[in-house]
């Protein structure tokens, strides 16, 4: 069994309350909350799961520290990984495939926390051409991208992630490329699977026809989730009232830096984890087939 890195708490007291208060953690249950799902994964022999004090915690603050919900979404999370290898697997982020995704930054996640602390994540979902870039590498490149974004990062394990998804250029290729079943499993993972809390869906430069496709989106969500959808159909300043500029980047209204820098920092980060991918792909949930 592999090292497990203990958790220290540095969470300031207005932290702690906000904790205690949405997420039902408290100084007092944190860690015995830890090793009861630590025990839970080592249990089981077919799932081979990182058991590192965060990782825990992160499923435990998503489910606000009910046990059972933490147990059923870790499951799912490795279960996903199991089912849809063309997402998860062979995470080489030197692959030519990968590379040109990288380099087009379909997935961005701003550098800087909002002001309620939460992670921002520009996805640009048009950046790819349909006729020549397959959507599965579209996707794993931005699962990499999304893997590392939250791994270490305390705010956003408290607060969540707001997504801001740019419609613009969008074509009847892009939308060919999400048929009923793919959107299904992009619900799941991003709302059963992933250790995370979407506060907010921001939809912008969104054609008129957009309410089509996202009615198939919506089909698949929580009615909690539903809620969080907001649609721009006026162009990009029209949000500006719910992501303060100074975060952003400038093409976007913002003044921290140019997508450019974006696209370079977040493919220079997930070129230097690469023995980080191959780790984390080791986890994983063992299907015996009979």
């Amino acid at each position: 069994m592999t090292e497990t890195k203990s958790y220290v708490c540095q969470l300031s007291q207005i932290e702690r309350d906000y904790a205690a208060a949405n997420l039902n953690e408290t100084d007092d249950n944190r860690s015995q909350n830890i090793k009861e799902i630590r025990e839970w994964i080592l249990k089981h022999d077919n799932l081979h799961a990182c058991t590192d004090d965060f990782f825990i915690l992160r499923f435990l603050r998503t489910c606000k520290f009910n046990l059972e919900k933490t147990k059923y979404k870790l499951w799912n999370y490795y279960e996903q990984r199991c089912n849809i290898p063309e997402w998860y697997s062979n995470k080489d982020p030197f692959l030519p495939e990968l590379q040109e995704m990288f380099k087009l930054g379909v997935f961005l996640p701003l550098r800087k926390l909002d002001n309620l602390g939460r992670l921002v994540i520009l996805i640009r979902v048009a950046a790819h051409d349909p006729s020549k870039q397959k959507l599965e590498n579209m996707l794993k490149a931005s699962l990499m991208i999304l893997d590392l974004a939250i791994r270490e990062n305390e705010s956003a394990s408290l607060h969540g992630v707001v997504a801001i998804l740019d419609l613009e250029g969008i074509s009847l290729g892009h939308a060919l490329q999400f048929p009923p079943s793919v959107i299904k499993k992009l619900v799941h993972a991003w709302q059963g699977c992933y250790p995370l809390r979407i506060q907010a869906l921001e939809f912008i430069n969104s054609p008129t026809y957009v309410n089509v496709v996202l009615n198939v989106f919506k089909s698949f969500m929580t009615n909690k989730l539903k809620e969080r959808i907001h649609v721009h159909n006026r162009g990009k300043k029209t949000f500006l009232d719910k992501v303060q500029r100074d975060i952003l980047p400038i093409e976007y209204g913002g003044t921290d830096g140019s997508i450019n820098d974006l696209k370079d920092y977040w493919k220079n980060t997930v070129e230097e984890n690469r023995m980080w991918f191959t780790v984390e792909e080791s986890y994983k949930l063992i299907v015996n087939n009979v």
